[in-house]
């Protein structure tokens, strides 16, 4: 499962220790006069003329505006304002996130400008008409409850991105020059982050909820055009947090060109702590590809930690070469195109085959690894802290993640049969054939399923987008589109239906090997060994990069899917629910789909 540490009261501790003993408390402040427009970043240092509120003072009448704070983040709630405004704090000052407006349905009910629920070292709670907030210690977000009426929230964090983190396939990233509307709509699927700034910070919404649809607003024009704000749903939980993921170098971007391939390009950016960091490659057909990071260790070997908080080089020593090298089934043999150094400094190498690169590279802290400092904070911690571990695990579906191993490979059984009946020790070794001979089997028939899976969902969705252009004609060309994408299962399996060849074959040959081969000292046992084993690799082979094929199909359906509703709204209920087939269909991965590159 996911590392889990304690952060927030370590994090406290830290900062109590750097910025003074109760600067890791929440505290909250009277300023003493009301501000016509957003406090100044530098008002909350100084805090001229602020009255701190006693701890355990619930009754206090605020002369002035509201301002919570903990060492990560503040929170305004101004007379004059019409919600409340977010400030990250960092060792380089303070730093206005994000305003927060609520949306309502109906006046709420009448109360106090600022209603104190609970004020205490540990956390303290706010009111205003048709929200509630609340700031623990030593955590960088902010949890909302909405009340009276509320039904969703704006969010004015102006920003050239914003991502809908995937965890089962490619990210989402709306770019604000690449979309010519004024609105558009995504499919909210529990999170959504706006990048901040020009690399200081990510706010991201956390939700519990999904299947929501959230709206986003764009203005300015050339270089000048942003995601002026985002309005998020609160759905059954009434519930959504605000986290500020804030650091000097926090993300960064990279524009990328068609002649950059295979290229080393040294980034002007170095990691500012370490993590597992994760790289969104924009595409030629304006798709992105999701990659994390190498991490190269002291050796000058690489690691890759995978989902788990564990190094992923076990089973994968192409990962731990010094030269990058790396094989997945459908991209061949490869130099791993991002890294960092020994010294953290980030590097990117656009592949020179089967992928363009093209347009923005963009790079982001997604999960912790062993080494991350206590005191730095990734989405996956957020995400964790906000939600709880149980509710977390189940939003990230940690078990659906899970890479499913059965078996050996053909080409470890080939090697390992071979080896015994070259060295004449079948007899000897009868019970490690007969093994060796069980796990291959079990292995060619673990992909086969998961081949058969995908050409079945391949044959519904087709089917099932038809029924829905006659329900939706308006939507038939985009239908079509998806469908295309799906036909390139069809088409896979039908390139390589010789190759993989029918699945009783390779019980055949397994019955084979068994009835005339185990504990046989003919001449000719390792010929015939070789022959069986040969055709087992040749089907194991084939099989292994068809399902790779039939897995790509998929991730780009699904982007497909929550991009065709940011380019029509109508596309809303379709998009929606095939984000929701996809996902059912890619978990539980055979390892050598290559679910993460």
């Amino acid at each position: 499962m996911f590392l889990r540490i304690a952060l927030g009261l370590v994090v406290a501790s830290l900062f109590g220790t750097a910025r003074g003993e109760d600067a890791a408390a929440v505290r909250l402040f009277d300023t003493g006069a009301a501000s016509p427009a957003a406090l100044a970043p530098e008002a909350l240092a100084k805090r001229t003329g602020w009255t701190q509120v006693a701890e355990g003072k619930v009754d206090h009448a605020f002369k002035g505006d509201a301002v919570v704070m903990n060492n990560c983040l503040a929170l305004a709630l101004r007379k004059n304002g019409e919600g409340a405004e977010v400030y990250s704090l960092t060792a380089e000052g303070a730093r206005l996130l994000a305003a927060l407006r609520p949306i309502y349905d109906m006046l709420a009910k009448p109360v106090p400008y600022v209603k104190i629920l609970k004020n205490a070292q540990g956390v303290v709670a706010l009111e205003m008409v048709g929200i509630q907030f609340e700031l623990p210690t030593g955590q960088p977000f902010v949890k909302t409850s909405a009340i009276s009426g509320t039904r969703e929230l704006r969010i004015e964090a102006p920003c050239r991105f914003a991502v809908m983190p995937d965890f089962f396939a490619d990210d989402i990233v709306v770019d604000a020059a690449a979309i010519p509307a004024d609105k558009a709509e995504l499919p909210f699927e529990n999170f959504l982050l706006h990048f901040v700034g020009n690399g200081e910070a990510i706010l991201a919404a956390v939700s519990p909820d999904r299947d929501e649809d959230s709206l986003i607003e764009l203005s300015g024009k050339d270089s000048q055009r942003v995601i002026a704000a985002s309005t998020i749903p609160y759905g059954k939980s009434k519930t959504l947090w605000l986290a500020a993921i804030a650091d000097k170098g926090v993300w960064h971007t990279r524009d990328i060109a068609k002649d950059n391939a295979d290229k080393v390009l040294t980034l002007d950016w170095k990691a500012p702590f370490q993590a597992q960091w994760r790289v969104d490659w924009r595409l030629d057909d304006g798709l992105n590809d999701s990659w994390e990071m190498l991490i190269q260790l002291p050796d000058g070997k690489f690691d890759k930690p995978d989902w788990f908080g564990q190094s992923d080089r076990v089973g994968t020593p192409d990962w731990m070469k010094d030269n990058r090298k790396r094989w997945t089934t459908v991209l061949g043999s490869f130099q791993y195109p991002c890294w960092l150094d020994k010294e953290g400094q980030g590097f990117l190498q656009p592949l020179k085959k089967k992928l363009v690169f093209q347009g923005p590279a963009l790079v982001y802290p997604i999960n912790r690894v062993q080494a991350t400092p206590l005191d730095r904070f990734t989405l996956v911690d957020v995400v964790r802290e906000c939600l709880g571990v149980g509710p977390c695990e189940y939003v990230l579906d940690v078990e659906g993640q899970k890479k499913v191993a059965r078996g050996a490979a053909t080409c470890a059984s080939r090697t390992k049969l071979n080896v015994i009946y070259m060295e004449k020790r079948q007899k000897e070794k009868r019970a490690d054939v007969e093994k060796a001979l069980d796990d291959v089997l079990a292995f060619v028939q673990l992909v086969r399923g998961r081949i058969e899976a995908y050409a079945k969902f391949g044959r519904d969705q087709i089917a099932w987008l038809e029924d829905q252009k006659k329900s939706k004609p308006e939507l038939a060309e985009c239908l079509t589109q998806m469908q295309a994408v799906l036909r390139r299962i069809e088409a896979s399996v039908e390139r390589r239906k010789g190759a993989i060849r029918p699945a009783e074959d390779a019980v055949a040959l397994v019955d084979d090997f068994r009835k005339n081969l185990v504990g046989s000292d003919s001449p000719d046992a390792l010929d015939r060994c070789k022959k069986i084993t040969g055709a087992l690799v040749n089907i194991g082979g084939a099989q292994d990069e068809l399902v790779g094929e039939c897995r790509v199909a998929v991730k780009v359906l699904r982007q497909r899917a929550g991009l065709a509703m940011a380019a029509d709204p109508r596309a809303g209920d379709i998009a929606k629910e095939l984000r929701r087939r996809t996902q059912a269909i890619l978990r539980a991965p055979a390892g050598y789909e290559a679910p993460r590159h």
